[in-house]
Order: C-alpha cells, then structure tokens, then sequence
C-alpha cells in the first residue's frame, strides 16, 4: 500500500492512509504535520512527507486535533527520535499521556457488530494498530491563542465531544479548515457520504460533538479536511449545517 496524497491547496497536502487521514502544511523545506494516522501507519507516513519534498526531520510539530490511535499513531515515534514537539489542545494533553482514554471499547465495537461494516472496519483498525498503547511521553498544550508559529500558521479550534480536547485547525489564508473527527465526509462504519458526524459510539459527548458543527459553521473557509473521507470543497459552514441536519432526531408523528 502506498500513501495516497492530494495535493489540494498551496502548500497543503490530505493524505489518506488506512481508513484515516493526516494533513501536511509545507513552508519551503519546514513542514507542518497535522496528525499522524494509526501506529502501523508509519511508512505511509514517512512517505508521504518524501513525497512533498519533506523528511521527518523537517517537521517542525505535529498538531493532534485528538488522542485516538488513528490520529495520534506515530507522534510518540517523531519526538523520540526526532525531537519533534507534540501539541494538542490543553484538554487533550492528559488524554495523550493516556491518564484516560476516550476511545471507543471492544465492548462497544461488539454491540454494534451487526451494523455494516462495522466488523471489516474493526478488524483493519485491530491490524493497524487500534488498540496499541501509543501515549506520548511529553506533549504539550498549544503556546498560545490564535495561529501557531508553524508553516501553514494554522490555528486551533476547540471543537469538543468526539474528545473533550478535540481541535480542528483553521488555515484562514487559504481558507481551509482541517476538521479531524468534529467533521468527516465518510467512514468505513458509515452508509452515507458527504458531510456528517460519525457513528455514535465513537463519541465521548456526542452532544456537545454536534454543538460543535456550529463551532465550525462560524469559520470562513471553503475547503473542508476531514480526519475520514475525501476532502470536501465548498462552504464549510453549508458542510456543518448538512451535518447537523443529519445528525438531529426525526420528530415523531
């Protein structure tokens, strides 16, 4: 398998790797990198950032919008052996140290086994390295409000419930929003495409996870990165509000 990566924007690369996505920012030779898929993820990894140009040693940090093993797989393995800083929103640090872990349980998985695709999805997820023990050592909140000092000068966006420290990042430049798990366009466990919220279990507060499409709404952008699915071009916040459509209950009667 190869690393499938778009090149969708100046400087700005999605990648899809084994059922999730990561996102690369490039300024000259310094690179940005915007989570880093599931644990067994990490050729793809290191080869996408050869494939922009990039090396592991030209990523300046890596920003994780959340804790999951899909997106937080090999930033233990970059600030070990390259030094390279890890940064989340201050809610999600002790998540990434794995005090806790908001990530959706076998148990979980198995109640829900006979919906389709969910039994395929986990059985990759499981041989991609789902529930390996990947916290990373020493991460650190994001240094201040506003765009980072970063290539790319993305800027954080607390968008929880699907974690309580979820981020997407906004690039206002461009005019790209990178929307991790807050907002996909597609999953494997998922029988619709387009803009929408993922299944149920895999929220912490699934509550405040559709609260949060309003969060995204506000942003003005009209590319939308998501952390599953293809990238999706238009009004970011007509992709939040078809989501929320989506994800409210039916009336009865």
């Amino acid at each position: 398998m190869r690393a499938d990566v778009r090149h969708v924007a100046d400087g700005i690369c999605l990648v899809h790797g084994s059922d999730t996505n990561w996102v690369v920012l490039t300024d000259g030779d310094a690179v940005t990198l915007i989570d880093t898929g599931y644990p067994r993820d990490r050729k793809l990894l290191l080869d996408s950032l050869a494939a922009v140009g990039g090396s592991p040693e030209a990523v300046t940090a890596v920003l994780v919008t959340h804790a999951h093993n899909d997106h937080l797989g090999s930033a233990e393995y970059l600030a070990a052996r390259y030094g390279t800083p890890v940064l989340l929103h201050e809610a999600e640090v002790p998540h990434a140290r794995r005090e806790f872990l908001h990530q959706v349980s076998v148990g979980q998985v198995l109640r829900n086994s006979w919906r389709p695709g969910v039994l395929p999805w986990a059985l990759r997820a499981l041989r991609s390295g789902g529930t390996a023990h990947v916290p990373v050592t020493a991460p650190r909140p994001f240094p201040s409000a506003g765009p980072l000092d970063l290539p790319g000068r993305p800027v954080p966006v607390h968008t929880p419930g699907h974690t309580g420290g979820h981020c997407a990042f906004h690039l206002p430049e461009a005019g790209v929003v990178v929307s991790g798990d807050a907002l996909v366009s597609g999953h494997p466990t998922s029988r619709t495409a387009g803009p929408q919220l993922l299944p149920g279990m895999f929220h912490h507060e699934r509550g405040r996870a559709t609260a949060s499409l309003d969060v995204l709404a506000a942003l003005d952008a009209d590319l939308l990165l998501p952390g599953h699915g293809p990238a999706l071009r238009g009004p970011v916040r007509e992709a939040a509000r078809r989501a929320r459509e989506a994800a409210e209950p039916v009336p009865l009667g």
